[in-house]
């Protein structure tokens, strides 16, 4: 019996806006437009975010933080 792969569409990605924990070690990160505040603290070792950039795959968050 043959089984042959689906031809997959490869997956689109963007330069993101992002947070990245500012604590060496820690590789905490979070995508600017998910973030539930404007200068947010680390979920993890709550220090402080910085912005950056990554590529990342498309997704779109229709909720606006106020």
């Amino acid at each position: 019996m043959y089984f042959s792969k689906k031809n997959m569409e490869p997956v689109q990605e963007e330069q993101t806006s992002v947070w990245v924990c500012s604590k060496e070690g820690c590789s905490c990160w979070m995508r600017e437009n998910f973030s539930l505040q404007k200068s947010p603290l680390c979920p993890i070792c709550k220090s402080e975010m910085v912005k950056n950039s990554k590529m990342l795959p498309l997704l779109n968050n229709h909720h606006k933080v106020n």
